[in-house]
């Protein structure tokens, strides 16, 4: 259900990193890697799975939207997932 506005103390931007302040240039990063970024946390930190399926909820449309300044990378095998990094 929809909430007034004049119920949070403040309201900031919906402001998004873009690839190219995400991502180091060289490197490959997976879908939950990009998700822990997205959120100021380093790509190998431990969170719970609660914890990451709403960060994949964020990383998965900024991956979707980024999209043309993005290259992607098959998994290097069956168990392992893409990999996305910024195009060259």
């Amino acid at each position: 259900m929809p909430v007034p506005k004049s119920e949070f103390d403040s309201l900031s931007p919906c402001d998004f990193y873009t690839p190219d302040e995400l991502f180091e240039q060289e490197q490959m990063y997976t879908v939950y890697e990009i998700a822990r970024l997205l959120q100021g946390l380093d790509p190998d930190a431990e969170i719970d799975r609660e914890t990451e399926d709403v960060l994949l909820d964020w990383a998965i449309p900024w991956i979707m939207t980024n999209a043309d300044d993005l290259v992607v990378a098959e998994p290097r095998s069956g168990d392992e997932p893409g990999y996305y990094g910024l195009t060259e």
